[in-house]
């Protein structure tokens, strides 16, 4: 029908309910609803997803902070998304800043400690001047805003400016639908994908995490 359009739904009959039945219209058995009344014999697709927790809530001060619900992966993966980048952590602890990419030469670094100038320089340096890294981070030191392949940013302000308040119409931007099957071809079963953690390889658990002492801040 060439129709796009999204569905939010509550509860387990999501599984047990609406994922067979779309299913079914995929592959063209669904004869119930408006199915048999346009004579649908099947095509298009789905992308299921799983809703994350809220990214950022308030605190006891109505200050906006990132929700305690996100572990260090999550919120690594979710400023990915917020910034461009595609989420890709280095399995190589040397690499312990490459959270994610958007070319092959620009990174994205995601911590929740403070990093001092000398820390910055360190970093700095394992970048190398052929690449640029973005860094999130609660704290820093300016000084490390003179050094030309970083850009530091603030968290969770920098996420602040990024969200849209007070909307009553969101757009949703929908890309690379699945191909419909052929009639005689089963839909792939669907998996969970949760907005702030996809399930995608873990960063690296010997280099510096996001939240634990070895993250190499300071605070």
């Amino acid at each position: 029908m060439g129709r796009r359009w999204i569905m939010v739904e509550l509860g387990e009959h999501a599984h047990t309910h609406i994922i067979p039945r779309l299913k079914k219209v995929i592959d063209g058995t669904d004869q119930g609803g408006i199915s048999q009344a346009v004579g649908w014999q099947g095509g298009g697709g789905f992308q299921y997803f799983k809703l994350a927790p809220s990214l950022l809530k308030k605190d006891r001060w109505g200050q906006y902070v990132v929700n305690t619900q996100y572990n260090a992966e999550m919120l690594a993966e979710a400023c990915c998304k917020i910034e461009g980048f595609t989420f890709d952590p280095s399995q190589n602890p040397q690499f312990y800043w490459m959270h994610g990419r958007s070319t092959e030469r620009d990174f994205i670094y995601v911590t929740t400690n403070y990093l001092t100038y000398a820390q910055l320089v360190e970093i700095s340096e394992e970048v190398g001047p052929e690449r640029s890294l973005l860094i999130l981070t609660t704290a820093f030191d300016s000084a490390g805003e003179t050094l030309e392949n970083l850009t530091l940013k603030k968290i969770p302000q920098s996420l602040l400016r990024r969200c849209d308040w007070d909307h009553d119409d969101y757009s949703l931007n929908v890309a690379n639908l699945p191909q419909a099957t052929a009639p005689d071809e089963r839909a792939p079963e669907p998996k969970p994908v949760a907005a702030g953690g996809r399930g995608r390889k873990k960063a690296a658990q010997a280099g510096p995490g996001l939240f634990g002492d070895a993250d190499g801040g300071e605070g």
